[in-house]
């Protein structure tokens, strides 16, 4: 079993392997690494990267945890902005995708200027950098609105998951539900606020232009839907409440795909307030035989 030793410890004992790991031959450098593994605990592979590392910075230079140089800078962030504004807003998996065929497309039309260390590092960035880098960037473009996490947790623990795996052709009645719409038969209305009342009032009122009763509803998780209102209101009225996986959109694929279709081809990407903007939606959702918010059923008539 391998001790446990401290962190100068360890630095100790790499930079006194470092010289000779390096000048040592294949057979001898697999015997230090058996060495050096048995002392600090450390993973082969991890044990090869850290004397790698301490040879490039010199002995008793080792580069302490977190002061890894940052390789994106603001001229990346900036470049990495521009695209994603490009793209209308998608999320960084998908825009990691679209990069070579935006980045050019920006490149001529003079929108971006970079040199060609600063393109390498656009084209080879990663969609988790992505979403990283423009974290700020988003919060500022929602209004500075972050939203809350954890406020009804206990009421989301509640509720059972259901993912895109479990929906095996149920019977009509059953509703996928997102804040921005369903699929298949859509009705869409509109929500003043995010208040679990109002979306009890916006289900009740899509159960009257359905033209079948409401057997479940399946929410994202959304606090407007998690909350002390909407679940048991559901469940007093023996509807089947279930929700998606956090951060799994899958889980709702019907809602989802029509995310662009209606909405955001008939409002776009804005946040509206107030009621005259309430009612203007909801006569503009009117004239294409819908509404804008909530609840819809997967099959269409």
């Amino acid at each position: 079993m391998a001790r446990k030793i401290n962190m100068g410890a360890r630095r100790e004992v790499v930079s006194a392997v470092t010289d000779r790991y390096q000048a040592a031959r294949r057979a001898e450098k697999g015997r230090i690494l058996d060495a050096l593994c048995a002392t600090t605990g450390w993973h082969r592979k991890h044990a090869v990267r850290t004397l790698r590392r301490s040879a490039t910075v010199g002995p008793g230079k080792m580069e302490a945890p977190g002061e890894r140089k940052r390789r994106y800078g603001a001229t990346i962030k900036d470049a990495m902005t521009a695209l994603w504004e490009a793209s209308d807003r998608v999320c960084g998996k998908r825009l990691k995708v679209m990069i070579p065929t935006l980045l050019p497309a920006l490149e001529q039309h003079g929108r971006l200027q970079l040199g060609q260390a600063d393109r390498e590092h656009v084209l080879a960035i990663s969609a988790a950098t992505i979403d990283r880098l423009l974290v700020d960037v988003k919060i500022a473009a929602s209004g500075g609105r972050r939203r809350r996490a954890g406020f009804y947790s206990a009421i989301r623990r509640e509720v059972p998951i259901r993912t895109f795996n479990d929906w095996n052709s149920p019977v009509p009645g059953f509703c996928e539900v997102d804040m921005v719409v369903a699929t298949g038969w859509t009705e869409c209305l509109p929500l003043l606020t995010r208040e679990g009342w109002l979306v009890v009032e916006a289900i009740n009122r899509a159960q009257s232009l359905f033209p079948w009763l409401l057997r479940g509803v399946d929410f994202d998780n959304d606090s407007a839907f998690m909350n002390d209102v909407v679940v048991p209101w559901c469940r007093e009225q023996k509807l089947e409440a279930t929700r998606s996986r956090a951060y799994k959109k899958n889980d709702q694929p019907f809602v989802e795909q029509k995310n662009g279709a209606v909405v955001r081809r008939l409002m776009g990407y804005g946040r509206f307030d107030g009621i005259e903007t309430v009612r203007a939606m909801g006569r503009a959702s009117m004239r294409r035989h819908g509404f804008t918010s909530t609840s819809s059923s997967r099959y269409s008539s």
